[in-house]
């Protein structure tokens, strides 16, 4: 979410508009791979969170409270996600415009009706939003204005064929390399990556993975990948992902902005689902049938299996999802939040 705000918010102003971001303190690793400061671009305020996830909101409001004045002062406000921060203001500004995104899915489970009730008051209350994926709808019940995907910066087309060339060759010599990207957890599926990874060792098939991220699994995954032999190597949190996408034959992922970044640098996408909501996350998605889905250990294995030794195949799927992705632009996305505000370009 945060490269999401930071990539739209950067191009606002540079068409002219000022742009005030207000965010919690975070470690997360998406956060750590962002500057924490922009000058002469963004003005950013991060409210140091002390407290625990079910009294944090009154900190929240009470930081927005003593600085209102930047409320006040907004032609227009946005939320992504936590609508909940601005609840209280909704109602001491009914006047003042606000719009939501809705962002991912709440865990690996399906929403509790709770969860469910807040996604719909956050419609409700504000006078536009925007979704991203389509499955907000089914399992939220949220009515939007708009539909995304995110987007990806586009990558130079010389560098990615040289790429791509440089992975066949490495794949010819029998070394199949892979790439996973994302949290270590549950709903992104380390553990079923590994398992299919240990079934094609089982056939011989000899490769090698690296694991980008770090999350609440990682002690698990890299038991696992020990006890069972697999050459994989844990990089942890990694700053420029990019640079081991575009050494891998294949990438293990399964979140929109990873999947993106993944096609726009001409690699075959295998993700993984763990629940029916992340099967729809996947499934309902524009780009679904040019990425290899799965759910079961021993399907994904034959999948791999398969496109490591179809070359041809594996080459029209990456074709066509480059095709869809390079259209995916950040220029693109800040276009559909000004139509969704109603504002004409600068």
């Amino acid at each position: 979410m945060e490269k999401h705000v930071m990539e739209v918010g950067k191009r606002l102003v540079k068409m002219g508009y000022e742009v005030t971001v207000v965010s919690e303190s975070s470690t997360s690793e998406e956060s750590r791979s962002l500057p924490r400061h922009h000058p002469r671009c963004l003005k950013v305020y991060y409210i140091s969170v002390r407290a625990n996830e079910k009294s944090k909101k009154f900190q929240i409001w009470e930081w927005l409270w003593k600085n209102r004045c930047l409320i006040q002062e907004a032609d227009i406000v946005h939320c992504h996600d936590v609508f909940f921060w601005y609840l209280p203001f909704r109602f001491l500004y009914p006047k003042k415009k606000v719009f939501t995104t809705f962002h991912g899915y709440e865990g690996s489970e399906p929403p509790t009706w709770k969860k469910i009730l807040s996604h719909k008051l956050a419609g409700w209350l504000s006078n536009g939003s925007i979704v991203i994926g389509d499955f907000h709808r089914k399992w939220y019940g949220v009515k939007s204005e708009a539909v995304s995907y995110g987007a990806a910066e586009k990558g130079s087309l010389d560098s990615a064929t040289h790429q791509h060339q440089k992975v066949h060759s490495f794949a010819r010599n029998d070394k199949c390399h892979f790439c996973f990207v994302g949290r270590l957890a549950k709903d992104t599926g380390i553990m079923i990556y590994l398992e299919a990874l240990k079934i094609l060792k089982k056939k011989g098939i000899s490769y090698r993975l690296v694991v980008c991220g770090e999350g609440p699994r990682m002690d698990e995954a890299i038991e696992f990948s020990k006890k069972h032999g697999l050459n994989v190597e844990f990089e942890g949190f990694v700053r420029d992902v990019e640079k081991y996408l575009k050494q891998s034959k294949f990438v293990f992922v399964s979140r929109y902005l990873g999947i993106l970044e993944a096609m726009i640098n001409k690699k075959l996408v295998f993700a993984v689902y763990d629940s029916p909501i992340k099967e729809d996350y996947l499934k309902m998605s524009p780009f679904s049938k040019w990425i290899v889905i799965e759910s079961d250990p021993k399907e994904l294995a034959k999948k791999v299996k398969f496109y490591f030794e179809n070359p041809l195949e594996e080459k029209k799927l990456i074709e066509e999802a480059y095709n869809w992705a390079r259209e995916q632009t950040w220029e693109k996305l800040t276009k559909n939040y000004l139509e969704l505000w109603v504002i004409p370009e600068v």
